[in-house]
Parts: C-alpha cells; structure tokens; sequence
C-alpha cells in the first residue's frame, strides 16, 4: 500500500473555483483574494485580515511594518523551520533562540531570561496546531519591569509602547486557545497556506490585525497592502474599476501579493474547513491516539484539553528510549512499506546557517530531545480506518525491528 504524507485537499468544488477564475480572465491579486480575506476574517472572529503570497513573507512584512532592524532582537523556539529566523535575518536582526517545552513549543519560563532592551518582537509558534500558551506571553510582555527596558525607535512601536507578539501559526488555523478562534492571542499571527497546510492555496500567507484599540486596524490592513504590492496606490483591479490608469508609488514596497488563482483553491477549501476537513483530521488524529495508546514505548502527541484545541496539522510521534540514528532507522523501515512519513523540525542549531552563527544544539536539550525521537505520520482526510491501521502497523513494525 502506498499512503504519501500530506497530498493536497483537491474537489471538485476546488477545481470549480479554480475553473471560474481561470474562466473570468482575471487570475491575479483581485476579488478572489478579497473574498478570501474576508472569510478568514469571520471564521477566526477577527476584523481585517490581509492575505499575501507566503507566510514567511507575511511574517516579515509584519516585522517591517514595526520597525524591526539592525541591532533589534527577536525572540523566537529553537524548534520551528527555518522560515521563522531567517525572516528576522533578513531585515538585519538577530534570532535570540528559546529551547521548547515538552509539547513542542516555546518555553514560556525561559524566555523571560531572554528579553534585553534589544528585544522588539515575541515570536512564539503554533508547532503541530498546539496552540503556545498566550496569556502568559501577553502578561511577561505587560509586566512593569519588561515594558521599562522596551527602547521604541519608531512611531509602531511608540505607539504600542511594549514588545509585540508576532504569532507564526502557520500550522495552526482552527485551532482554539481559552474558547477562540487562533488570530485573537497575538497582535499579528500569521497563518500558511502552503501546499501542505491544513488549508492550502499552493502558496500563501494571511496575516490577521489584532492590534489594541489605540490602533486604526483598518489602516493597518491597507498599509499592509500597499507595502505587498510595491507601494502601489493603485492595483490591477483598481485600474479597471473606473479608477483610471495612473498610480503612484509612496512606499518602498514588496512584491508579496496572492494572486486569484491561488485564492481560489483556499476559498473552496475553507469553506468546508470547518464542517468536514477540520473534523476529518480530527478523526484521523483521535484514531492514532486510541490505536497508540497501548504501547508503552510511544510518546502520544498533546490532546485537546478544556484551554486548548490543536488544528491537527501534524501527528507528531515521540518514540520512548531510542536515539536519534534509530528513529532514522524507523523511518527507513516505515518507508519502505509504502508509508511517507517525516520529522518536524530539525532544531535551527542543527542547520549549517545556524551553527556558522555560533547557535549551538547543546544549549537547546529539550529540542534535541523531542527532534531526535520523532516521527510526523500522515493525517489528512482521505485516511480511513484500513489505512491508518496500516500506518500504524508499519510503526510497530519498524520499532521490533530496531530492538530486535
């Protein structure tokens, strides 16, 4: 039996869209991309979302946008991809890496000993859709003593006076944090479309405005869409709604923007997110925790519990007292039974780009820790009883095999 890892989730009302767009002779940036936005912004409760074409390049036009450079540090998990650190790079800033927590996520306790007056951004991720613990982020950043040491060196970050929560949940739409929606914990959190995402659009990004109240988010929003098309005052739809040809450039922008055709795959798909492919991936996950739960040796991935609830993006398997050349080992026998699987994520330190920068993995134990030991099984919707049986024999397989 063959079972890829994460094939797209790929209908007829998807290929519909796609058709209609195609059809319309409008396949750029335009009403899909809109009307995507839009249902964005209802199903996580949120007032303006902008949708551009990568979550990296979402993460660090919001980065941009508050001002965020040379001599300015970021904190970030020593265990996510790479996308999140070299965003801060990019701009000329420094990754400050905190080790994770046994569910994969930022250690909230340590990250305290990290902020510096240097310190401009909090950037905690989703990892697996688990969501990060917000409320205590939000009260370290709003402590007294914190906020004193915050340096603002623009008029963004002035005007919010504290160190800002950047949420990279790019894994973690749908999922719910103490009874809301993923897009209220964080003043910006940004979710991916990638083609392997719970949503897809093949590529893509959307970043939701959370902002306190002294801001305009509305503003926010339009700046944020200005900046994504070269600082363009006018976009290709707006030139044939009567607008007239001429435009003007006001801002040293990016070339950043979603185009229509891409918007329409996640339209179609999140349209039933909540109702089928959210509940489908929930069943598949729930399905793995029974069937695992007999053996001692696993490692089960966190639960829903009453504060939070996972999107399901990963089954994120850790394999009690192995090493990590014998989880390789597992993989290799996994594989060559027909089952793709992978490993979420290499820690940064691991990465030579990392390391030449003097990161070094013995700082981050718990990361290497869960790394070394884990597996990412399939979990999509198209995985019924018989084919998780299979994947799940094929693991148990593989682990006698290594002790035998």
């Amino acid at each position: 039996m063959k079972i890829p890892f994460s094939p797209p989730y790929i209908d007829d009302d998807v290929k519909r869209e796609v058709l209609e767009t195609l059809d319309s002779g409008w396949i750029t940036s335009g009403p899909k991309v809109l009307a995507l936005e839009k249902l964005v912004a209802e199903q996580t409760g949120v007032s303006y979302v902008a949708c551009c074409n990568s979550a990296t390049s979402g993460l660090m036009l919001l980065l941009h946008w508050y001002g965020v450079t040379r001599g300015d540090e970021v904190i970030i998990p020593a265990y996510t991809y790479a996308a999140t650190a070299l965003v801060v790079m990019h701009l000329g800033a420094k990754p400050v890496l905190v080790d994770c927590s046994p569910d994969f996520n930022m250690d909230v306790a340590q990250l305290r000993q990290k902020i510096t007056a240097n310190t401009k951004v909090i950037m905690p991720v989703d990892i697996a859709g688990w969501p990060c613990d917000y409320n205590q982020l939000n009260e370290i950043i709003n402590e007294p003593e914190v906020k004193s040491r915050f340096k603002p060196t623009t008029s963004n970050q002035q005007q919010l006076g504290r160190i800002m929560i950047l949420s990279d949940a790019a894994h973690s739409i749908g999922a719910m944090y103490k009874g809301k929606q993923m897009g209220h914990g964080a003043d910006f959190t940004v979710f991916s479309f990638h083609a392997v995402k719970n949503v897809t659009t093949a590529e893509g990004g959307a970043m939701c405005i959370n902002l306190p109240q002294n801001f305009d988010n509305g503003a926010v929003y339009k700046t944020l869409k200005l900046w994504s098309l070269n600082g363009q005052t006018k976009d290709a739809l707006a030139k044939t709604q009567g607008a007239g040809w001429k435009y003007d450039i006001v801002y040293p922008g990016f070339k950043i923007n979603m185009p229509d055709v891409c918007a329409a795959i996640g339209l179609a798909q999140l349209r039933k997110y909540k109702t089928v492919i959210l509940p489908e991936r929930r069943r598949v996950f729930n399905e793995y925790v029974a069937q695992f739960s007999k053996y001692p040796w696993v490692q089960l991935p966190p639960q829903d519990t009453d504060e939070k609830k996972s999107s399901y993006h990963l089954f994120a398997l850790r394999i009690n007292g192995i090493s990590e050349s014998q989880r390789d080992q597992m993989i290799d026998h996994i594989t060559a039974t027909g089952v793709s699987v992978n490993v979420h994520f290499q820690p940064l330190p691991l990465l030579t780009v990392f390391r030449d920068r003097g990161y070094t993995m013995s700082d981050y134990p718990v990361a290497y820790d869960s790394y070394a030991r884990e597996i990412s099984l399939p979990i999509y919707p198209e995985l019924d009883s018989a084919k998780i049986e299979y994947i799940v024999n094929a693991v148990v397989s593989a682990y006698h095999l290594i002790h035998s």
